[in-house]
This record gives C-alpha cells, structure tokens and sequence, in this order.
C-alpha cells in the first residue's frame, strides 16, 4: 500500500452542493433507499456483482459513515446523490484512491433507474470530479464500465473523458464475458 506524504492527507466529509444535488455522507438511515436500487438485477448487472443484500448496503454506509483519509491506495470515498428540494436517495457516485503516488482515482456512479433521464450522474459525476481535480489534487481519474453500459458512456463523454480503452472479454459475468470501456481524464484537461 502506498500513501501520500502526510502534507497532502485530505480527510474527506462532504457534502457537495450543485445546482439541483446534495452530495453527501451516507447515514444509516439510508439504507433503504440504498438497497432499494442496489437489489435491482438491471443495476448489478453492469457493476460485475450480484445485487446488494440489505445488510450489504447497511455495512459499507456504515464502514464509510464519518468520510474517509485520502492518502493510501484504496481509500473511498462513496456519496449519497439526494436532490435539492426532495427528501430520499436517488444514487451515489464514489471516488476511489488507485495510486496515491501516481494521484489516480477511479470515479463510478449508481442511481435508482427510476430517476434516470434527469442528468443526475453528469451533474454529480462532475461535481465529484470537481473536488478529484481540486481539493484532492488528483492528477488522472479514470472511470471503467461494461462496453454494453451505453448511458454510462454517454456520462463519461459529457464530461469530457476520452476512451482509453476497449477491453475485450475481460471479465466473466456469470455465463457471460463482459467487455469493458476505460474512460480518462487529467486534471488539465477538466474544465470546471
């Protein structure tokens, strides 16, 4: 494990605030609403997973309840997506510390499809690359997703990341191989 110096350590609490989204810190109490979306096969099937039990969900909003240090591989970051002037969880989006050395981040989202067609992921993806790019000093953040996820794409190229690569049959789904598509972007290259 490798970790960033002490003088860049970030210790990351949230919330982000956008036009029509609160990006915050998940809380117990959100684990239904969590779980009400996580449990979805339509959801887990592009995420490589089986869907989330609740005692799932109810465990890593736990584990990650008080924000977390950004300063050794692997540390996370996950958000609860709640929109402005309504009460509930409509998804989350996460920030993954890959190499704090190299200062990549991996960057993913997941909503409640019954919320889709909103702009909700482009506007906290972006949001959360905001604070990638800025409080976190990263310097590539990447995003990888199934090649048959096509509005995750479209996320992805709104925002302005290119596709680096096209993995063919990388992954076994079950019976199914899975292809998947990495997206990146630098941090001179995000326009805020």
């Amino acid at each position: 494990m490798t970790a960033v110096s002490e003088n860049t350590t970030k210790h990351v609490t949230a919330p982000v605030v956008t036009d029509r989204l609160v990006l915050r810190l998940f809380t117990p109490a959100d684990a239904g609403d969590r779980y009400a979306y996580q449990c979805l096969p339509e959801v887990a099937r592009h995420l490589y997973r089986p869907p989330l039990t609740r005692e799932g969900c109810a465990e890593s909003i736990a584990a990650r309840a008080g924000g977390t240090d950004w300063r050794a591989d692997g540390d996370t970051l996950l958000l609860a997506v709640c929109r402005k002037e309504e009460p509930g969880v409509v998804g989350e989006v996460v920030l993954t510390l890959t190499s704090a050395h190299a200062r990549q981040a991996e960057i993913g989202w997941v909503f409640d499809p019954r919320h889709a067609g909103r702009g909700y992921a482009t506007e906290a993806a972006g949001a959360l690359l905001s604070v990638a790019f800025g409080r976190l000093k990263a310097h590539r953040v990447f995003a990888r997703l199934d090649a048959l996820n096509t509005a995750s794409a479209r996320v992805c190229e709104r925002l302005g990341m290119r596709r680096e690569a096209h993995l063919v049959e990388n992954d076994l789904d079950g019976d199914r191989w899975g292809s998947e598509y990495v997206y990146a972007l630098l941090a001179r290259e995000w326009k805020a």
